[in-house]
């Protein structure tokens, strides 16, 4: 009678730790999130709504979508990229991530910003920022940012590549960038609106004319070996839906 007792004891401890095992295998988790620096603002300020919908922690790693092309071409693990339309398209086309997933997010324009406080230089025709360029000391603006060849292109047309090139602060990402224009360092930051907004120490002077205006679009997708897919679609679900019009618009984006 003992033996069966102890066996039946076994076989209890033994179900319960199948099931506490089914229930770990379950539970999402925390969803591994690379976001571009452009989308920064959007997905900050929707993370609590869309932890709440996913029912699971969002882990949030920033930087250009180069430097996350780079981290997925090495290997690195992750369940969400939110990157630049071409980018995404470059990860599904290489089966980094579910093609089927993919969504698209929204798109800003590129624009200036100045150190707060800064007066605010005119910018509103080509004669106006060839001008506010050529008189500025310095531009800082990121090297590996999607915005890069649409401001040296806009040099170009401006007959001013030549004479910008000694006074431009090239830097990784538009963080560092607008770091340089809010200590001083640079007097003109350069890149998608959506950055400048929440830039500490950067006022917005404006976007730049029609003529040189290239607006960036993003997109998400989950990834191929993401760790909890389901988690991953709920997230995109969550940062494409309608309700977020108006964070895309407070942030410096449209759909």
């Amino acid at each position: 009678m003992r033996i069966r007792a102890v066996a039946f004891v076994y076989a209890v401890v033994a179900a319960l730790v199948g099931v506490g095992a089914d229930v770990q295998a379950q539970s999402p988790g925390s969803v591994k999130v690379f976001a571009s620096n452009g989308f920064r603002a959007v997905i900050e300020d929707l993370t609590p709504r869309c932890e709440k919908a996913v029912g699971a922690k969002l882990t949030m790693q920033f930087g250009t979508s180069t430097s996350m092309l780079q981290r997925v071409g090495s290997g690195e693990a992750f369940d969400v990229a939110v990157a630049t339309t071409e980018a995404i398209d470059q990860l599904v086309k290489t089966g980094k991530v579910d093609a089927a997933t993919r969504t698209a997010l929204g798109q800003s324009g590129i624009g200036i910003g100045v150190r707060h406080g800064a007066a605010k230089p005119d910018i509103k025709t080509e004669d106006a920022i060839k001008r506010t360029f050529v008189s500025a000391k310095s531009v800082s603006y990121a090297g590996d940012g999607a915005s890069r060849p649409h401001i040296e292109a806009m040099f170009d047309a401006l007959g001013i590549r030549s004479a910008m090139a000694p006074k431009t602060m090239l830097e990784q990402g538009s963080v560092r960038a607008a770091e340089k224009v809010a200590s001083g360092q640079a007097e003109l930051l350069i890149t998608l609106v959506s950055e400048i907004l929440p830039a500490p120490g950067v006022d917005l002077v404006g976007s730049l004319p029609p003529r040189f205006q290239h607006p960036v679009s993003f997109a998400t997708a989950v990834g191929k070996s993401a760790s909890n897919a389901a988690a991953g679609k709920a997230l995109i679900k969550c940062l494409s839906g309608p309700e977020v019009t108006a964070t895309l618009k407070a942030k410096g984006m449209e759909r």
